[in-house]
């Protein structure tokens, strides 16, 4: 970068019911020079926006396709059926998919879950949304199966959820380039991954600052002076093999005393 070029920045695609909260706080905390912009996509547009350079990285839902995009799991979303209040799910803490066989269940276009076969009835007609299927939901149309994430983004106080057991699940991903790997991208790798600020991964390690030279302490051998004996301590042996006493003192029996 060159003085004439603006600061750099690093922009965030991220599909709906993701919350990339946390991971924008601590970037901010630790990259405070370098803004971060959030690109709000939906599920199926979020490959080609990083395609077509419209983010650096983006937080998106698999499977997406993979061509020329790098991914890096993050976690699994628990998937549940969205029900009006007053139905019968409502009244048990999980449902299976074999239980919805009777009802109508909306499929709409932007679905992303991997269904070899949508669970229950089909509708005449599939809704273009998932904000749409949750209207026809409240309408008393049909259910909806949705990753949790979704349902809690589209609540509505007369609609509910519950888990849904053998359904395909949600998984969210950190994506970007391949070949736009940059600096600002291992950053936010580092990020949720959940590495330490200290971590260098992916980065230039900084240069160690130089050590200063210990000072010698004296009587280290550096020409300083010689360390004087604590008082009371011994120097070494007396050549005869006595203890060691003053420098020169003479040995011989005591004065007897007056």
């Amino acid at each position: 970068m060159t003085g004439s070029e603006v600061p750099p920045s690093f922009r965030l695609a991220y599909v709906p019911g993701v919350t990339p909260t946390k991971w924008v706080r601590i970037w901010h905390e630790r990259l405070p020079d370098t803004p971060l912009t959030l690109v709000p996509v939906s599920a199926a547009e979020a490959a080609d926006v990083l395609r077509d350079g419209g983010a650096d990285a983006g937080l998106v839902r698999l499977p997406i396709d993979r061509t020329d995009l790098s991914a890096i799991p993050l976690y699994t979303e628990t998937t549940v059926v969205v029900v009006p209040k007053d139905h019968v799910v409502a009244a048990v803490e999980e449902v299976s998919a074999q239980e919805l066989a009777d009802d109508i269940v909306l499929h709409p276009l932007d679905d992303t879950l991997e269904w070899e076969r949508p669970p229950g009835q089909a509708a005449n007609e599939r809704p273009e949304t998932t904000v749409d299927a949750v209207e026809l939901v409240a309408a008393g149309v049909g259910l909806l199966v949705v990753p949790q994430s979704l349902a809690r983004l589209h609540h509505r106080r007369d609609l509910t959820y519950r888990p849904l057991s053998d359904a395909p699940e949600s998984r969210i991903a950190l994506s970007w380039p391949e070949d736009a790997t940059t600096d600002l991208v291992e950053d936010f790798i580092g990020i949720v991954r959940g590495r330490t600020v200290n971590s260098t991964r992916g980065r230039t390690p900084p240069a160690a600052a130089p050590t200063q030279p210990k000072k010698e302490r004296p009587g280290s051998g550096g020409g300083g002076a010689r360390r004087k004996p604590a008082a009371g301590k011994a120097t070494g042996k007396n050549p005869r093999g006595g203890s060691a006493g003053a420098k020169g003192g003479k040995r011989g029996k005591p004065r007897r005393r007056s």
